[in-house]
């Protein structure tokens, strides 16, 4: 056998050992809390996803439709989406993406009654915490574990009385270490973010969507920057591994 051949073989080869499965690697983050109960969707559900730049992904905020492109943005909010509608056809869902970039907790506070509490959700999909973390580091926050804490059980008690039939996902906020703006001195601080959206959702009940254990697992199969730019917001293939992930908590 020449070399060129040699090479080409091994090369092939390797590629193959280092195919990328995106529901393996879901499986594999998610598998401590597989034996959670899974919402399930049903006839006419409202589904709204709320958050931050990562659930915003660049949507159109004046576009106001229901499972509409432009609307949903380009990140894991329309690829969930996409998916749903395709599955789920006859059911004839209405699905919402109100992420804004940058937002905190009290600032999805500031603006609820229009961005949820209107549209009347049956299952609401929340994913925020980064920023009351991360805006922290260059002084335009001064906010605390303990405020993001207090902010986001208010916000949920406020949900529950005016939605008390809302079903809840809660998505851990996440930040991948070594890619360019996340760096050692987040941790271990920002990691009482994590376990403050756990422990909020446990406590509501709530469906929890572990994003940083996903994220570290892909890391094993492609590196971090393969799946976020900044360590923060996702590429497209960070997106749908977000959105394989949002897609295991339904049913």
């Amino acid at each position: 056998m020449d070399n060129s051949r040699r090479k080409f073989l091994g090369t092939s080869l390797t590629g193959a050992a280092m195919a990328i499965s995106l529901p393996e690697i879901v499986k594999a983050a998610i598998a401590p809390t597989a034996a959670a109960p899974k919402i399930r969707i049903t006839d006419n559900d409202v589904i709204l996803f709320q958050g931050d730049s990562i659930t915003d992904a660049g949507r159109d905020k004046e576009n106001t439709s229901p499972n509409n492109s432009r609307a949903l943005g380009a990140g894991y909010a329309m690829l969930a989406a996409a998916k749903l509608l395709h599955t789920h056809g006859p059911k004839q869902l209405s699905i919402y993406n109100k992420g804004i970039s940058g937002n905190k907790v009290h600032q999805l506070d500031a603006r609820w009654d229009a961005d949820c509490i209107a549209i009347k959700p049956d299952i609401l999909s929340i994913l925020i915490g980064v920023n009351d973390y991360w805006h922290t580091l260059s002084g335009n926050y001064d906010g605390t574990i303990q405020v993001y804490r207090d902010d986001y059980r208010k916000l949920l008690d406020r949900t529950i009385k005016a939605l008390p039939n809302v079903k809840l996902i809660i998505g851990e906020p996440f930040a991948v270490n070594n890619v360019k703006a996340v760096t050692d001195a987040w941790f271990p601080a920002f990691d009482e973010y994590r376990a403050a959206a756990r422990e909020i959702a446990n406590e509501y009940g709530a469906a929890f969507i572990p994003y940083q254990r996903v994220f570290d697992e892909a890391a094993k199969k492609a590196p971090s920057s393969y799946w976020t730019g900044d360590g923060v917001h996702t590429t497209l293939a960070g997106a749908q591994l977000m959105a394989e992930a949002w897609l295991q908590t339904v049913r």
